[in-house]
């Protein structure tokens, strides 16, 4: 995968804008609560590798030429190696590591470590990274975002948790380059009880809201 891809794949997650992020401990409701959510709308997805049977998983899904999917909670470079094997198209971490983001680069792939302050995010830039996961995600994310792009307005923050049908669009017009729905999307309730079909309807919501937003409002 050459660097024109790995610029390629960042626009694609510009332009998709949102995310279906899955943690869970069980496989096939994994794959079940995904598959309600892409039926929902969503393009762009991610597993996390805490996930049982998330390479597989994440093979699954990249067999579909419509689906940007993504592994999140890459930790080392043999999971970033073994994500990206696996068809991972991005990397995710909850932490900075300079490693995995150098690992990323070598792949060909973005990578989005975790990030909670000005400074991590603008090392994290230094290092590599294509974007910078926000997280966690504070309480007013929409000021703090505003707040942080006003001296530093290269970054692509990519804020996740903390982000719902309430304040998607604040979030996204804020500045936010995207944002990645975990627990408002895949409600534990709803995951624990199989009801998928409510999952798919969450998703329906988010992507009719997203489809609001007018052309060229939000990222950065």
């Amino acid at each position: 995968m050459t660097t024109t891809n790995r610029e390629q794949i960042v626009d694609q997650i510009r332009r998709l804008r949102v995310s279906a992020i899955i943690r869970t401990p069980d496989r096939d409701s994994a794959e079940a609560g995904m598959s309600a959510a892409v039926a929902g709308g969503f393009r762009m997805i991610e597993f996390t590798l805490t996930t049982p049977g998330a390479l597989d998983l994440i093979a699954q899904f990249a067999a579909n030429p419509d689906l940007l999917v993504g592994a999140g909670t890459v930790l080392s470079t043999q999971q970033a190696c073994d994500a990206v094997e696996a068809g991972a198209k991005f990397l995710v971490s909850p932490i900075c590591d300079p490693e995995v983001i150098k690992q990323a680069g070598e792949l060909g792939v973005p990578s989005i470590p975790g990030t909670a302050t000005p400074t991590e995010m603008m090392l994290a830039h230094r290092m590599g990274a294509d974007l910078v996961k926000l997280f966690p995600a504070p309480a007013n994310v929409v000021r703090y975002i505003t707040s942080v792009l006003g001296p530093l307005p290269d970054l692509r923050i990519f804020p996740t948790a903390g982000v719902d049908t309430d304040n998607l669009l604040d979030v996204l017009q804020a500045g936010a380059a995207g944002v990645g729905f975990v627990r408002s999307l895949f409600r534990p309730t709803l995951m624990d009880e199989g009801r998928f079909k409510d999952i798919e309807a969450r998703a329906r919501d988010i992507i009719r809201l997203l489809n609001k937003l007018p052309s060229g409002r939000s990222g950065r």
